[in-house]
Parts: structure tokens; sequence; C-alpha cells
């Protein structure tokens, strides 16, 4: 008996290994049977102008694109939430949320079904339709903002030539929303927490527009497709020729969307809840799972703005080039709650002064910069060879633009090592404690 219990640990690690062999050899099957999406809603189009109108193959096709678009957000909602919780409590050495289901993963639908079941309180006071409209109405900008993404090639359900100025026109629309929704509940914090916001979209639109238009002045193209491929064509990302840019883009979309380090219209600590403070139940639900969403939306534009899309050293002609996509994505999602678990949230003051008078500026003199090597690029033959050089002087620029900053600002005083427990040791709190031997 003994000797069968002793081969129990290397059975299970068989069945382990037999299963991930499954696993592989079931997403092989799939993967080649669905390589290109595209064939299956180009087969409904072809089916359906056989048997009707142009207009109604057209709505056809593109219902299913919208159909797996919003799948995907709705897959995202679900599985981020719990992705996210488990992580930071990873990083904060707990455990996380664990006991609906295997793992916790039942734990979102949970939340779900509970905020659904509360009631919805609102405000005597308030401006009742836009407290209303507030929730539903941000959903629209978040959803519209995904049509140009290129999942892969041929698979951009609005492949337009401007597509950069629509994402850039469609997220402004989230400004008013919010500012309705702390206005109309008519509480101080929550128009407080709203006009921050607005402060903070204004103000990093700026550098936001300027690395945007960084990345249009190098690849002569609003398409995001276009821009995917000139990195594909060149061989090189744009994060890595222009840096820079994207660490505008990257923190000052922080910012946009209230993520930490830059959440400072939900900081709990000052105004409570923010703009959103007034309301409960799915609607306080719908304001938190636009947040998730628009996390995930900034890896998707970080994705195919910086890094080639769906393209991987050539591994997108044996893995479907849509998850690649997914999955640079989803790494740029997990640094977003990396910093999240271990940044601390900047003060209103701190923010605002580093996007005036340090970003902006800085911006601007980059944007020049790019628009020198561009030239210099265009009016070369061998542009390539200039454009690794150009990528390694910008990298260059980008540390030595760090190590100043950290100068200038002496980050080096705050190391832990630097920080003593003065205060603590003139009143004498240790060695108080150590009488009561509540301490070590």
């Amino acid at each position: 008996m003994s000797l069968i219990f002793s081969f129990i640990p290397y059975i299970k690690r068989l069945i382990v290994l037999i299963l991930i062999l499954f696993g592989l050899a079931v997403g092989f099957i799939l993967s080649k049977a669905l390589f290109d999406l595209s064939i299956y809603s180009n087969a409904v189009f072809d089916f359906m102008i056989d048997k009707s109108s142009y207009n109604v193959a057209y709505f056809s096709s593109s219902l299913i694109g919208a159909l797996g678009i919003i799948s995907f957000i709705g897959l995202v909602l679900l599985v981020g939430s719990w992705v996210e919780r488990r992580m930071i409590a990873k990083f904060q050495i707990r455990v996380g949320p664990n006991r609906v289901g295997i793992f916790g993963l039942l734990q979102p639908i949970a939340d779900a079904i509970k905020l659904m079941q509360k009631e919805v309180l609102v405000p005597a006071v308030a401006d009742k339709l836009l407290f209303f409209i507030a929730p539903v109405a941000i959903f629209i900008p978040a959803i519209l903002a995904w049509a140009p993404i290129p999942w892969g090639p041929n698979m951009t359900y609005l492949n337009i030539n401007i597509g950069i100025l629509y994402i850039f026109a469609v997220s402004s629309l989230t400004v008013p929303i919010i500012f309705f929704a702390g206005w109309s509940s008519m509480n101080h914090y929550a128009l407080l927490g709203s006009m921050r916001t607005v402060a903070m979209m204004v103000s990093y639109e700026i550098p936001i527009s300027l690395s945007l238009l960084s990345v249009v002045i190098i690849t002569g193209t609003l398409n995001l497709t276009e821009i995917v491929l000139w990195q594909s064509s060149n061989s090189i990302w744009l994060g890595l020729l222009i840096p820079f840019s994207l660490f505008t883009f990257f923190f000052s979309s922080t910012a946009e969307i209230n993520r930490t380090p830059n959440d400072i219209a939900e900081a709990e600590s000052e105004i409570v809840a923010g703009y959103h403070i007034e309301y409960s139940g799915m609607k306080a639900g719908l304001f938190m799972a636009v947040e998730l969403g628009n996390a995930v939306l900034l890896g998707a534009l970080v994705t195919s703005l910086f890094l080639n899309g769906w393209f991987l050293f050539g591994l997108e002609n044996y893995i479907p080039p849509y998850i690649i996509f997914i999955a640079k994505t989803v790494a740029i999602y997990i640094v977003l709650i990396w910093l999240r678990a271990t940044l601390p949230r900047f003060r209103l003051d701190q923010l605002m002064n580093f996007a005036w008078k340090m970003l902006i500026p800085v911006s601007i003199i980059n944007f020049f910069m790019i628009a020198i090597e561009t030239t210099i690029i265009t009016n070369l033959d061998s542009s390539k060879y200039i454009i690794y050089l150009f990528a390694i002087i910008n990298i260059a620029v980008f540390v030595g633009l760090i190590i100043l900053w950290s100068k200038i600002f002496k980050i080096d005083k705050f190391s832990p090592e630097k920080i003593a427990p003065i205060f603590a040791q003139k009143i004498g709190g240790i060695k108080a404690m150590e009488g009561t031997k509540s301490v070590d």
C-alpha cells in the first residue's frame, strides 16, 4: 500500500502533463480553424448578398464584428476584475478572492448579481435626468473607441484614414459625461471630483496630442492599421524609436482614465468616491466597469501605436495574429495593475505641475526633434539604418532625461535606507512600547 502512495505524486504530474499536451493539441487545431476570423464575416457577407440586398449583407457582417468586440469587452469586464484583485492581493501578500468558485473565479459574477440587487438611491435634490443618463452615456465612448483598433490583418471594424483623430474625439466625450455625473448629484464632493477630472483631462490631452502627432509625423498616416504596417515594414517598434512619446502617452492616459497613480478624481482619502459618490447599485458598477474597460483599451492603443500591433518576430505566421495582439494588450494591462499595487497617489497640485511645467514643454521639444529626424529619414536612401541610429539616440536622450529629473528633484533622498524613524526616537515612543511588551 505504501508503494502505491509513493507513486501518487508522479501520477498527478503525469495527469497534468497529459492535460497540457491535450490543451496544446486542441489549441493548435483551433488556431488553424480560427487563424483568420475575417473569412467568416466575409462568408456571411457573400451569403447575404446572394439572398438579399447589399445593405442587409453589410449590416449582417458588421453585426458579427460588433458582437465579437462587445463579447471581448464583456469577457474583459468579468475576468479583468478578478485578475486585478488577485494580482494586487499577491503584491500585498494577501489571498484575494478565493471563496466563490475555484480560486474565486466566480467572484465577479457574484459581485455583479449583488450590485444588481442593491437599491439604486437618487438624492432628492439631484437633477434626475442627468443623474440617470450619466452612468449609461459613459459606456458609449468606451465602446465606440474600439472601432478602429486593428486586431490583425483584415480585422479592423472601422478601418478609416482618421483613426487616431476618431479615438481622440470619442474619448473627449467622457469629459462632459463625468462633469454631468458630479454636477447632477448636487454633492460638494462629487462636484469637486468632476471638476478635478475636467482639469486633468484638459491638461493631459495636450501631451497626449503631442505624442500622437509624433507617431503621425513619422508614419505619415492617421490610420492605425497603416501605423502597424509601417512598424513592420521598417522592422522597428515605435516605442523604441520614440520612447519619450510612449512614456508621455502612457502616463498621460492614466490621468485620462483615472488610474493609479493619477486617480485624483476618486481620491478616497480626500473626497470619498469623487464624482460618483452618490451612485449606488449597478449604476456605481457601470462607472467601475468603464474604468476597467478603459484600462484594457489603453493597452490596445499602446500595442497598436508603439508595440507593432499583431506582429511579433514572425510568430504571427504560426499563431493567430489577434492572439498576439491580445497578449500584448494584456501585458500592458498587467503593467497598469503593477503600478496600482506599488505607487502612491499623486496630489492634485503635483499632477498639474508635472503636466504644465514638465511634460508639456519637454513634449514640445521632443516633437520638434522628431520632426527634424523625420525630415532626415525621408531625404536619405538608407533610411532603415538611420532609423536604428535615431532609435539609439532617442533612447539615450530618454534615459538622460530620467536621470536629470531624478537629480533635479533629489529622488535619492527618499530611498528607504535614508529615512529613519527620527520622530519616534525623539519622543521615546519605541521605548514606551517596549515597556508594555507590545513590540519585540
